[in-house]
């Protein structure tokens, strides 16, 4: 029969501290003639909060010994920065999106909208902004996405945040703002489902400065690629340019008004894609674009400014987008619409997930194209800003052997 001591009281048990002593026995168990640097590097992988001086003690090694062998670590970025941030493996880098997240009020016009009138409409409210709606079609195309933003305390900013995670996006680096109201986006629709006018409140962005993006450098260095919304400041944008010449990552930036276009540095040197409408690339030009000949040209003086490869959406007739020198145009699926919202964020998303592919994808703007335009397609068949029927097997199945691009471009006067 076994004995058992019986203590008069349970011992508190500290389970983090046993989980650490686990650890050690069985780093020491292993590590019998690993090089002290890579001993150092499974011990951080064991416990990111570890102090330089535990380090140092664990491995017999004088503290200006171990800092030396981190410093390397993060030269070969193996390390990403305090308290040690840890790359993700090359397959599961994360897209981060930085700029909006919005609630997104929708008025429908019932019948014909008239100018001047009260017109009788529903209504609804929804999760928006450009930076989160294409953070969440990623999420659901099963992309590693992160969404730097600013929330307000009030209760839409909980929502936010809250609906965010359940649909796989990493909100922890965003900015928390006390006292202040979450950004609003109002969006008035015709009975047709077509946009009348919208109403922005996003004050609260121009907090998301060049300071507040430095603060959050070790998750954006971890990033594959960043897609920055035109929400964000002018100075924060030239931010995210010079990063993205000196580290090599992609950087898209997705217009999001004709007003915000004066966000836009006039050295676009780094920059990977603009996504822009047509209504956007005329202000960015200063003159009517009406032929396929004026939008080249425009797309051309934006690539004479640094960057690499430019996209013009031009509603339900299709897009343009560079490539190789020249001006490619894809049509839109025709289909049934039964609401526009979204649509452009759905397009921008499916770009940017196949650029994201690698290989061959990662150069195929045609292919990233005709895959944005099928994803806006279901977009616009819902009701929904982000359609919960996104199927990663849909842009999958579009292959660049599939379909030559149509290179003939409509004439038109008036904008989608």
């Amino acid at each position: 029969m076994a004995n058992f001591a019986v203590a008069s009281r349970p011992a508190k048990v500290d389970h983090n501290q046993t989980y650490v002593y686990y650890c050690r026995q069985m780093f020491k168990a292993t590590v019998n003639d690993t090089p002290k640097k890579e001993q150092l590097y499974q011990l951080i992988q064991a416990n990111p909060f570890i102090s330089q001086q535990d380090l140092a003690v664990e491995l017999g090694l004088s503290r200006s010994a171990v800092a030396g062998h981190i410093a390397g670590l993060i030269r070969e970025r193996r390390l990403l920065g305090r308290a040690y941030v840890l790359p993700a493996p090359p397959d599961r880098r994360p897209l981060v999106c930085i700029g909006a997240a919005n609630v997104d009020r929708k008025l429908r016009t019932i019948a014909d909208l008239q100018a001047g009138t009260s017109n009788p409409a529903t209504a609804t409210e929804a999760y928006g902004g450009v930076a989160r709606n294409i953070a969440e079609n990623l999420a659901r195309l099963h992309t590693p996405v992160a969404l730097l933003t600013a929330l307000g305390d009030d209760a839409a900013g909980r929502s936010l945040a809250d609906h965010a995670q359940a649909v796989g996006i990493d909100t922890r680096g965003s900015l928390q703002l006390a006292a202040t109201a979450s950004g609003t986006y109002t969006a008035v629709l015709d009975g047709h489902g077509e946009l009348f006018v919208a109403l922005a409140d996003m004050a609260l962005y121009d907090r998301l400065t060049p300071d507040f993006l430095a603060s959050r450098q070790p998750q954006r260095a971890a990033a594959a690629m960043t897609v920055a919304d035109l929400n964000l400041p002018h100075a924060s944008v030239a931010a995210l340019l010079d990063d993205a010449r000196t580290d090599g990552a992609p950087l898209v930036i997705v217009a999001v008004s004709q007003p915000k276009m004066a966000r836009l540095p006039t050295d676009l040197r780094g920059l990977r894609l603009l996504i822009l409408n047509r209504a956007e690339l005329e202000t960015l030009a200063g003159r009517p674009l009406p032929t396929a000949a004026d939008v080249g040209a425009a797309c051309a003086a934006v690539q004479q400014r640094g960057a690499r490869d430019v996209i013009v959406t031009c509603g339900s007739q299709g897009i343009f987008h560079t490539q190789h020198g020249q001006l490619v145009w894809l049509a839109a699926h025709q289909v049934d619409v039964i609401d526009v919202t979204g649509a452009g964020d759905a397009f921008s998303a499916a770009v940017c997930w196949s650029l994201y592919q690698g290989q061959d994808a990662g150069d195929d703007l045609t292919l990233a194209c005709r895959r944005g335009l099928a994803l806006a397609a279901v977009t616009v068949q819902s009701k929904d800003t982000v359609s919960a029927s996104l199927d990663v097997a849909l842009l999958d199945a579009i292959l660049p052997t599939d379909a030559a691009p149509d290179h003939a471009a409509p004439l038109y006067t008036t904008h989608e």
